[in-house]
């Protein structure tokens, strides 16, 4: 499986930009868990960090950049750039995770091909 290269900026360092492919997006949703929301309360009284919330917005994150990469391939990309994550609440306790940006084709600044 290609590796696809991700960048917050506009270029990706070392690699010229071909041409743009598309957008490419990834997203997945996470609902509460009521018994872990109960111990994230408890633990909320006391100024605790809440773990459960932290380690389920990081897995939501990570499934959302793994769909991105695979939409990202089937546009036939070799990186996206401009990656932006938008986070919203949906009802009923749960938390959307978005990922976009261009996917692009790119190619070394030495003219190598990115995918070698």
């Amino acid at each position: 499986m290609t590796a696809i290269q991700l960048a917050t900026t506009d270029q990706l360092p070392g690699h010229r930009v071909l041409r743009a492919v598309g957008i490419a997006r990834g997203t997945a949703i996470r609902t509460r868990h009521v018994f872990h929301d109960f111990v994230e309360w408890l633990r909320n009284l006391v100024g605790a960090e809440l773990d459960h919330y932290v380690k389920m917005l990081a897995e939501t994150r990570e499934q959302a950049l793994d769909r991105l990469r695979d939409d990202a391939r089937r546009l036939g990309a070799d990186a996206v750039v401009g990656l932006r994550f938008e986070l919203s609440r949906i009802a009923g306790g749960a938390a959307e995770v978005f990922v976009y940006g261009t996917a692009v084709k790119v190619e070394s600044e030495a003219g190598v091909d990115s995918r070698a």
